[in-house]
Parts: C-alpha cells; structure tokens; sequence
C-alpha cells in the first residue's frame, strides 16, 4: 500500500506528461488522460484512505472500474473508451505491463443517432446573427467542413489565397488534407489577416510575438515561432503562459465564446434543432451531398478515414442508395393532392 496517494500521483502525472511529450499527443488528451488515471486509483482506495500502486493491480481492478462508469455514473460510450484508452497507456507505455486477457467489464451501448443538420436557408439564419471574427470561424466551419480544433488551430502559412484552398495539418489521427476555401470568404479573411498581422507586429515590439510550434520545430528552427507565416490566424485576445512550457504566448482563440456566440445565435435565429459548432460540419457534408457531389469527395474534404462514416449523410438525406421516394408523392398530381379528392361512395 502506497500512504502518500498525492505523491503517488504526482509521479505518474510526471511521467505520463513525459512519454506523451515524446509521442506528440496533444495537452487535451494529456490531461484527460491523468484525469482517469487519477480517478482509476481513487476508485481502489481503501477505507483507511491508503491507495494501492497501479503495478499491483490489473484486469480485475480496470474491469470494475469501467463497470462502474457504465453502471454507476452511466457515462457515454465515447466516455468510457476515452477511459479505456488511458489505462491502457498507463500500463503499457507508463509501467511497462501488458494487461493479459479480454477486458470483461460492462461496456456503454453505443446508440446510432443521425448528426443533426440545418438547412441553408436554417445556416444562414444562425450566421446573420454572429458579428465580426466569429462570424468568419462559422462561416469557414460551414465553407470548408473543417473541425473547430482544425479551425482553431489554423496557422497564416496554411491558407492559399491564389488556390482557394486550405491545408489542415495534423488533423484527426494525425493526417493531413486540403479542404475548401469558399471564394466569397477571401476578402473578410484578408482583411482579419490584415489586422491579425498588427497584432503581431506589437507583440514583437514589446518582446513577445512567438507562438507554440508541434513536434521539434522549435528546436530545428529557433527563429520560426516568431515569424508571421507561423502564427494562428485566430489568435486569443490575450498574451497568457503556454501549459506546457510556461512562456509566455499568445495562443489561439478561447472556443468557449464561440460556443456560445452559436448557441445565442440559433436561439435568435428560431432554430429549434441543436446547433453546436460541429452542426456547420455536417451540414456543409450533408449539402454538398445534396448538389450532386461524390461521396468519395465529400469523404476527403472532410478527412474520413473510412467512406463508411461518410455514408452517415445520405441516411440524413434520406435517400439511401436507392433514392426512394413516397409513393404518396408519386402518386399526386400537379393539380391536386389526394387528400383534396373527395371520397368516393361504395
């Protein structure tokens, strides 16, 4: 038994923050993953509030612990692999154990939902009601099909004007891919480049101006963090310290505002469906879908590594592969509906 469980979990958060570092995932899945781990050990403590050493427990304790998120806590499916995920790194990468054997916990049912979806004419509703800088990350959302976390994370350099085109690097399983770069978009987004560039030029005067490069680029290259083609195209409001290496820096937008800016918006706008960030995505799928376009593009634009995922927006069409249409609509006439005729007596 370990008495000291903050020191026992101080050390593991150390090491976890080590390995990751070294494999490139990114701050969010470090502190999700610390996060499960600290909470797979507080779940063994025992009732004199000692805590036992991960080393000394295995597939009995990691199976309970994810019964207890499904059957207690009731947490997602995605929740409970995200759990999954992070006891398995902790012991493979971190302690060096293989966990021998099938996990034979009680696993979250993942439910099959449709992706919710607005319509055009519901898309330019919500976007008639954002103003400024969040306006353009919507209008980009809906335009390229990018992620938020792509859209926040976009740097000047990946930006082609001339192509019309966007590169989104290390995006979802760390791939790269070229998206769209709605033609009716370039004059706003140059001239935020415009005044993103002011800012940039105050923060090198007063001694600041760098921004947080991936991988070793810093390394290789010392002077690119401060150069203008490196710099988030939406940059935050403030300088504030990186969590990692503590410099200080500006970062990229908060998506927190912009959240909310959507949810206020559709709420002006009278959508009556859920609108999130992530609703832009689907619908630019769903629409390009809806002109004519090949899945297998769509399939692309979006970065989806499967076409099976993709297939998820012609059951949103409801159309299927068959096209079928209601036979009550094939059966009406230009004229009249069936439902004016008048009955007919027996």
């Amino acid at each position: 038994m370990n008495k000291h469980p903050n020191k026992l979990l101080r050390e593991l958060a150390r090491a976890v923050h080590n390995v990751i570092r070294v494999k490139h995932y990114s701050v969010r899945t470090e502190q999700a993953y610390v996060g499960w781990i600290e909470r797979y050990i507080l779940f063994h403590k025992t009732e004199q509030g000692s805590v036992r050493h991960p080393k000394e427990m295995g597939i009995p304790q990691v199976e309970s612990f994810l019964t207890h998120l499904t059957v207690d806590c009731n947490v997602a499916p995605s929740t409970q692999n995200q759990a999954f995920s992070a006891l398995l790194f902790l012991y493979r990468e971190i302690l060096g154990k293989d966990l021998d054997g099938p996990i034979e916990s009680v696993r979250a049912q993942k439910p099959r939902r449709l992706p919710a979806v607005l319509t055009k004419e519901e898309t330019r509703r919500v976007i008639r009601f954002l103003l400024g800088t969040q306006r353009l990350m919507v209008q980009l959302l809906y335009g390229s099909g990018m992620r938020l976390s792509e859209c926040l994370r976009l740097r000047v350099k990946d930006v082609d004007f001339a192509r019309c085109q966007i590169t989104i690097r290390n995006g979802k399983g760390m791939k790269d891919r070229v998206t769209l770069l709605p033609q009716t978009l370039i004059p706003s987004l140059q001239e935020h480049l415009h005044h993103v560039k002011h800012i940039h030029d105050d923060d090198l005067g007063r001694g600041y101006g760098s921004v947080y490069l991936p991988f070793a680029l810093e390394r290789k290259y010392p002077n690119a963090s401060r150069e203008w083609a490196w710099q988030y195209a939406f940059p935050a409001s403030e300088l504030t310290p990186h969590p990692r290496t503590g410099a200080i820096r500006r970062d990229h937008t908060n998506p927190s505002s912009l959240r909310k800016s959507i949810k206020r918006a559709a709420r002006q706008a009278g959508i009556k469906k859920r609108v999130s960030c992530h609703t832009f995505r689907h619908s630019f799928a769903t629409h390009l879908l809806e002109n004519g376009y090949d899945i297998r593009t769509v399939q692309e634009l979006l970065g989806h590594k499967d076409v099976k995922t993709t297939m998820i927006y012609t059951h949103v069409l409801n159309r299927g592969g068959l096209a079928v249409h209601s036979p009550l609509d094939l059966a009406l006439d230009d004229s009249s509906t069936l439902a004016d005729q008048p009955e007919q007596p027996l």
